[in-house]
């Protein structure tokens, strides 16, 4: 019998993690899963541990693994970690061979960087671990010799067109987006729109953070910025591209002039499947694209009127050191705020360019300064939010 790929997913619970579970579940013969984490969702952990047979199962929040410890539904024999140890545990689970990182936000870097040191392949979703601390990532996975595969829909594209081709012919990588909840409104319709119009996303389904900066397009600064460090590229080989249908995910110009592209629909699944299962290639989960039927795919530069907060991704990029991570701070705190209705949709921008404005950019020396900026860019922008 073939040996089965071991996978641990950090964000079982979320819409990456749901995705991911279809995958698993369409290829049992190839792929195993041996650990999973969520923040607090209890229940829909232990689901997923009864259904996978899963022995390692992690709550970052510490509260929620005690009473998952007492009585959470989990299988008898189940191994229940708490708080950041407790993901990172699963992280560098002797018996995993790749890890898929899944966890909104920065509280996955620690585990990442541990999963690395311990040899684990990644397969990575969270955009902000590279935003934050790519210089760290990439040097550590260099050092370990392990492979960074990229998750998002567009890094993992990006990776397809690029297969054997050297860096040094890329002339350009365009990351396509899909212009969010209010790409047809008129920027001055948009003060008053609530955290509820800005959800309904017009192709995919998404967390709530992320459909939000979909709808600001800071989503694509934090994968233009992503790209960088994944591919070794200087900022202004990337950008980005209104592409409505979300069909095209990304697009890499060689030097010769030649374009390639890849394409699938709007689902998670191919992306995720192709990280998987790398470098095999099965049937996967659901069906592609039908050539036989009309189709029409289009294309449109961004409006920097539009969506300001592209700009200040960009600028951020240009800038490196600390800046990506001043970025991608004020934006969470940002955007948090909007979906408490606490801030408007247009302050969003505002709250992270003058976050910008205020804080210096340093070049980092360890992942503890990345990280005390972080809090720093954190706390200002809460200041922001709240003037």
């Amino acid at each position: 019998m073939e040996v089965r790929k071991r996978i641990v997913l950090l964000g079982a619970t979320g819409s990456i993690g749901e995705n991911t579970l279809r995958v698993l579940a369409a290829h049992s013969d190839r792929l195993q899963l041996v650990g999973i984490a969520a923040h607090t969702n209890t229940a829909k952990l232990a689901a997923i541990a009864r259904r996978f047979a899963v022995p390692h199962v992690a709550l970052g929040d510490p509260a929620a693994a005690a009473a998952a410890q007492r009585d959470g539904g989990f299988p008898p024999g189940t191994t229940i970690h708490a708080g950041l140890d407790g993901l990172t545990a699963l992280a560098t689970l002797p018996a995993a061979d790749l890890v898929l990182v899944a966890v909104v936000g920065t509280t996955a870097l620690r585990p990442t960087l541990a999963a690395i040191a311990a040899g684990k392949d990644i397969a990575l979703a969270s955009k902000e671990i590279l935003v934050l601390a790519g210089k760290f990532v990439m040097a550590a996975a260099r050092e370990r010799g392990v492979r960074l595969l990229p998750v998002d829909s567009e890094h993992n594209a990006l990776f397809q067109c690029l297969a054997s081709a050297p860096t040094r012919e890329v002339r350009r990588m365009i990351v396509t987006a899909s212009g969010g909840a209010f790409r047809d409104r008129a920027p001055a319709d948009l003060a008053d729109v609530r955290p509820e119009d800005a959800l309904r996303h017009p192709n995919w389904s998404m967390g709530p953070k992320i459909t939000v900066d979909s709808a600001t397009l800071a989503n694509k600064g934090l994968e233009m910025i992503e790209a960088q460090w994944l591919f070794g590229l200087r900022a202004e080989q990337i950008e980005a591209v209104i592409h409505p249908q979300s069909i095209v995910h990304g697009l890499v110009e060689f030097t010769d002039g030649s374009i390639l592209a890849q394409l699938t629909p709007p689902s998670m699944t191919f992306a995720i499947q192709h990280t998987l299962l790398y470098p095999e290639r099965v049937a996967g989960v659901e069906p592609t694209l039908d050539f036989q039927k009309l189709m029409t795919l289009d294309f449109r530069p961004v409006d920097p009127a539009r969506y300001p907060c592209l700009r200040h991704a960009t600028e951020a990029m240009r800038a490196g050191g600390t800046a990506p991570a001043v970025f991608n701070a004020a934006n969470e705190v940002a955007v948090a705020a909007f979906l408490a209705h606490r801030l408007p949709f247009l302050d969003i921008a505002r709250v992270v360019g003058e976050t910008l404005a205020r804080l210096p950019v340093v070049e980092p020396a360890s992942v503890e300064e990345v990280l005390a900026m972080d809090q720093c860019a954190r706390a200002t922008a809460q200041l922001l939010a709240t003037s």
